[in-house]
């Protein structure tokens, strides 16, 4: 069964143990093994739990034959930057990335810019017709709206 490694700012959520169960069920339905950030327990009297996450994640990243990348807007109109390190470290080890995220419309038509294309902190926005940064959307094997339609595209592009 491919395992799958669940990147995404669902940590963060309020309820992010049900949205990892939520995850991971998904996956079994389609015959994939989610790795959900949170599975791992940062070890009681750990005394650098940061340096330990990263690890523990860096780690599943390393095990997975897959990525799921929840790549939806995070604290404004980007993605998570923890997500992205995540796909870009996948990306060096020659994982199969699949993102999802409900604005799929060109970045240009996402962010609020003036006729010369600059948005109002004064940077440029990108316009090749992509809904994410070039780095992003040239380096995934596939994007989906939703993470129901993504697990299901990606279980059938592992599949082949």
């Amino acid at each position: 069964m491919p395992s799958v490694y669940l990147a995404g700012f669902d940590v963060f959520h309020p309820d992010a143990l049900g949205r990892g169960d939520y995850l991971k069920q998904l996956c079994a339905e389609h015959g994939l093994r989610g790795l959900y950030p949170l599975d791992a327990q940062v070890p009681a009297g750990e005394t650098q739990p940061a340096q330990w996450i990263c690890q523990a994640n860096l780690q599943a990243l390393r095990s997975a034959d897959a990525v799921l990348a929840n790549l939806g807007c995070f604290r404004g109109a980007e993605p998570d930057s923890g997500t992205v390190f995540e796909v870009g470290f996948a990306c060096a080890l020659g994982k199969p990335v699949w993102a999802y995220f409900a604005e799929q419309q060109p970045l240009i038509e996402q962010v609020d810019h003036d006729e010369q294309g600059y948005c109002a902190d004064g940077f440029l926005v990108e316009d090749f017709g992509l809904p994410r940064n070039l780095m992003l959307a040239c380096s995934w094997v596939g994007a989906s709206e939703t993470a129901e339609q993504a697990v299901a595209q990606l279980a059938d592009w592992l599949r082949g």
